[in-house]
């Protein structure tokens, strides 16, 4: 049973399949594209599930929201993705998952305009700090809580150096399905720094020791 305050959380993806098994109570959502918006925010992908099971598995009293921007395809504008952070800026969520990003430099000067409107209005943002092994945007801003991959990561457990948090890339397992089979991936490693973000909230991620990593730094969260 929820508190009197939960976090509230959105998950900016492809939505949110309601009947799945893995997925709890949904609090409300939306879908954002270039042209609209609408109510319906069904999952026609899997992916916006599956990081929302993974998150719903840390957080179940977690308010969550499904902001659907990936309609048909995992594809997107910028101008609809900044759309869809100031909508949940808007309608003042505390936590903002984006297992998503940009490998283009084009749009820089707005991703950081809209990651300080996120910080003045204190909305954490959790995003993916690379992929491919180049900068993501907007994970690699300032301001953003930046996460990183390690695949030896426990799924509830995370360690943090250089001021990024890492975890692991694996999803909520799905019986039967061996693990490198499942969805897994940056997306997930997003996914499960939320997931333990909000079930902490209001209290921040502590700054953890990189055990089994004794040669990496740790910085304070």
């Amino acid at each position: 049973m929820a508190g009197p305050n939960p976090v509230r959380l959105a998950i900016i993806d492809s939505g949110v399949h309601l009947q799945h098994p893995h997925i709890g109570r949904i609090a409300g959502g939306i879908t954002i594209t270039p042209h609209s918006t609408t109510p319906d925010f069904t999952d026609r992908i899997g992916h916006g599930t599956a990081v929302t099971a993974a998150i719903q598995e840390k957080a179940p009293d977690a308010e969550i929201y499904a902001v659907r921007i990936f309609v048909e395809t995992l594809r997107t504008t910028t101008d609809t993705l900044l759309r869809a952070i100031d909508w949940c800026i808007q309608e003042k969520m505390n936590l903002i998952n984006l297992s998503l990003g940009s490998l283009n430099e084009t749009y820089l000067d707005r991703y950081r305009e809209t990651v300080a409107r996120a910080n003045a209005a204190n909305v954490v943002l959790v995003a993916a700090v690379e992929a491919q092994g180049k900068p993501c945007y907007p994970g690699c801003l300032e301001g953003v809580m930046g996460v990183n991959l390690d695949w030896e990561c426990g799924r509830d457990s995370y360690w943090t150096g250089g001021g990024i948090y890492y975890a692991s890339g694996y999803p909520r397992p799905i019986p039967g399905v061996a693990p490198p089979r499942n969805l897994n991936g940056i997306s997930f490693a997003v996914a499960n720094i939320t997931g333990l973000a909000a079930r902490a909230w209001p209290e921040r991620l502590s700054a953890r020791p990189p055990s089994p990593h004794p040669s990496a730094s740790s910085d304070p969260a």
